[in-house]
């Protein structure tokens, strides 16, 4: 069996279908951890070895949630490449949209995968979703992602007065990072969202100068 143990994991990395195939017809569990403590499905996804990964959701009783040592899901790995066919897959199969703590919708608005983004959302991301730290899915789309990602967020109801635990909005990640086009979106969102008594008040910034 500690034959087939290493077998399995090479194979994976290997993206060798075949063997991995065999491997599952003899008994091995489809669900075992390599010395790492990193879950089959989460290597295929990572090397990446889409024959494998394809392999592995086809298992009845796969785990497609399982956690890495950064608590990253096989959904937020997805997320994070952008790979929208495999992220429907897996919540096909039950992935949690939702996962507390970083979710798969802050991983995606990262790196602004606008269709991966719509499809998280189609199935109730939560779009306020709070990290460790408290920062938005919003917030990282406007630090790292770009401003079409922010547009869509905001469209879609994200809220841009909160802060995270440094007590940041989305509209100063924005700033921070010189994102100048972000910026502008989110501005002008809030000035079309606050009240009239306060209409005329705007973010206090350079780029609204």
């Amino acid at each position: 069996m500690a034959g087939s143990y290493d077998d399995f994991f090479i194979a994976i990395k290997n993206d060798n279908v075949r063997e991995v195939g065999e491997l599952l017809k003899r008994g091995f569990d489809v669900n075992t951890l390599n010395p790492e403590a990193e879950h089959g499905l989460l290597l295929a996804i990572r090397e990446p070895s889409p024959k494998v990964t394809t392999l592995l959701l086809s298992r009845e009783k796969i785990d497609v949630n399982p956690r890495n040592r950064n608590d990253e899901t096989p959904l937020m790995l997805a997320a994070l490449k952008g790979q929208t066919a495999l992220a429907q897959q897996l919540i096909d199969k039950g992935a949690d949209v939702n996962k507390p703590g970083w979710a798969p919708l802050h991983y995606a608005s990262t790196y602004g995968h606008l269709e991966l983004m719509n499809l998280l959302l189609e199935h109730h991301a939560y779009i306020d979703a709070a990290s460790p730290n408290e920062s938005t899915p919003l917030m990282m789309a406007a630090m790292y992602g770009n401003a079409s990602a922010v547009k869509l967020l905001l469209e879609a109801g994200a809220d841009p007065m909160l802060r995270n635990a440094q007590g940041l909005t989305a509209f100063e990640f924005a700033e921070k990072a010189n994102r100048t086009d972000s910026a502008h979106i989110i501005a002008a969102f809030m000035r079309a969202h606050q009240p009239k008594a306060s209409e005329n008040k705007e973010p206090q910034s350079k780029v609204l100068e």
